[in-house]
């Protein structure tokens, strides 16, 4: 978590300095509204604060293909792009369950479900095709409950909220098309246990779980 902090620190003192030496956004090609598709790496794994390292076959980790859609709207104030941005993803990441055996990482033997984001960007031209960029904003995401009771199988969802760091690269192919590269870091702090039918959710408090991602994003400007 410290190392993360750090290398957002470093990105966004960057992404201030570089306005000295970058050009003008020019033309656009940055700006207005875009709408992309997504598809990247996925990894959830337990926070320090619950990491359990006496099982060393234990990786308390999942992983997988994420994947989904996102919109934005980009603005020229004065040199620096600034925007407003929002996804909705989902993930290939399951926990592999066998028996007493599983990859339990802090919330059990489950499955990575939809993930949502609403944050905001703000980037600087390396060239004038180039973005370079860090952002942050709220994540909220769903991990599907596997089990059973009874024969039946018992289905709930965990539902958690935290906070979202990134940064990225976005090259304009041209005006109105764009492809980018991006690393994130999210942290879910708070959980819920919801359950289908009539019983009532359950509170979890307080967690701890790290997610990181690596996407790659195709775009289009209006």
């Amino acid at each position: 978590m410290k190392k993360t902090v750090a290398l957002f620190a470093a990105a966004s003192m960057a992404a201030i300095a570089a306005p000295a030496v970058a050009q003008e956004a020019g033309d656009g090609t940055f700006t207005g509204p875009r709408a992309e598709v997504l598809v990247g790496y996925d990894i959830s794994k337990a926070g320090s604060t619950i990491d359990d390292d006496v099982n060393e076959d234990n990786d308390q980790s999942i992983d997988g293909v994420n994947y989904g859609i996102g919109l934005g709207y980009d603005f020229n104030a004065g040199g620096v792009v600034l925007g407003l941005e929002g996804e909705l993803t989902d993930s290939t990441a399951d926990v592999e369950f066998d028996g007493a055996d599983g990859e339990f990482f802090g919330l059990g033997n489950v499955n990575a479900g939809r993930d949502l984001y609403v944050g905001a960007r703000a980037g600087v031209l390396a060239n004038p095709d180039l973005l370079l960029y860090v952002k942050g904003g709220y994540t909220n995401a769903r991990y599907n409950v596997n089990s059973s009771f009874d024969g039946d199988e018992y289905r709930a969802k965990i539902d958690t909220d935290g906070f979202r760091l990134g940064a990225g690269a976005e090259y304009a192919l041209n005006t109105n098309t764009y492809a980018k590269l991006e690393y994130r870091y999210s942290n879910y702090s708070e959980a819920e246990l919801d359950f289908e039918g009539e019983q009532p959710d359950l509170d979890l408090g307080e967690t701890d779980l790290d997610r990181h991602q690596v996407m790659l994003g195709f775009g289009y400007r209006f």
